[in-house]
């Protein structure tokens, strides 16, 4: 469990933001408190489980008589909200006298007040985007501009906000980390059986009603089943147990210090420079003089060869001679 603190939006909203609905909903739908993933593949778990799911609900909606059931669709937004507002607060309720075996319920009091904020202000969100859309539809003359653009912004806002929602499931991440692919699975299946009560197939055929009914819960619950086992492989992370018995999640790698790259010495390569410890530099040699100077040998030098002749010229005639 995760101690919730801070602003609900974490001051990111500014004026600007209110002209894009989607960033609105990002904010107030997401909220600062919400912990972030434990893991990059349960996170993708979760952008399926929202794709599979909302495209197997969706595709009842466009096959019906051949086109997009607008007023069925704001149908069932209303129905489900319903479900939500008595559903959730159910599932998290049992799940509440299953913890209390291994822990007190007093320590959950602030993670569950945030989510019940948070599906109050969901449901909140869909009713008034129903009654703008009737009422955008039933007047006319100027008014209509300023209610359906109200409307449409609500559209826009509500629908980045049921996204956000289907990953976090109304925050509840924050009391346990597998009580949004729980709440999921129930939801999706609750939302089923009534069809599958009354065999209502949304005037499709058997083969398609079947898909398409039973299609959104099987496929939320195959992968809401692989995400709380992988939390439960990797991390210890059990349904069954308190959240405030689970054992520590592991928290990121701490970031390593940038290394700046290596520069070799600037200075003048040519100057004279201490050696390296350990190393010494061989004696001097002694001066040798200009090697093209004529050199004579000292007196006596040993490598000097005697004059056999004597001195002076041996071919010049002596005295005497004629």
């Amino acid at each position: 469990m995760t101690r919730t603190h801070g602003s609900w939006t974490g001051g990111t909203l500014t004026a600007r933001s209110f002209l894009k609905p989607h960033h609105v909903a990002r904010a107030m739908f997401h909220p600062a408190w919400i912990p972030e993933s434990v893991d990059p593949s349960v996170e993708q778990l979760k952008r399926i489980r929202i794709i599979a799911g909302a495209v197997a609900s969706l595709g009842v909606y466009t096959f019906v008589e051949g086109g997009f059931a607008f007023t069925e669709l704001l149908e069932n937004a209303l129905t489900a909200s319903a479900v939500l507002l008595f559903l959730t607060p159910l599932t998290v309720g049992v799940m509440l006298f299953v913890w209390r075996r291994t822990g007190t319920v007093r320590r959950l009091r602030e993670p569950l007040l945030n989510s019940l904020k948070l599906l109050l202000l969901f449901i909140g969100s869909v009713v008034a985007t129903v009654v703008l859309l009737q009422l955008a539809n039933s007047m006319g003359g100027p008014a209509i501009l300023p209610i359906g653009f109200a409307a449409l912004w609500m559209v826009g806002f509500v629908g980045a906000g049921a996204f956000r929602i289907s990953g976090n499931f109304f925050g509840t991440a924050v009391v346990h980390r597998c009580l949004p692919p729980l709440l999921a699975t129930v939801t999706t299946w609750l939302m089923a059986l009534p069809d599958l009560i009354t065999g209502d197939l949304h005037g499709l055929s058997l083969t398609m009603g079947i898909v398409f009914i039973l299609g959104a819960p099987m496929t939320v619950t195959a992968i809401a089943l692989l995400e709380m086992g992988r939390l439960k492989r990797r991390y210890g992370i059990r349904l069954g147990t308190h959240p405030a018995a689970q054992p520590p999640i592991p928290g990121p790698p701490p970031p390593v210090p940038p290394t700046a790259p290596h520069v070799p010495p600037q200075g003048n390569p040519y100057a004279p420079h201490a050696p390296a410890p350990g190393y010494s530099y061989p004696p001097p040699m002694p001066p040798q003089g200009h090697p093209y100077a004529p050199h004579t040998p000292p007196p006596g030098h040993p490598y000097a060869p005697p004059n056999p002749y004597g001195h002076g010229n041996p071919y010049h005639p002596g005295p005497g001679a004629s």
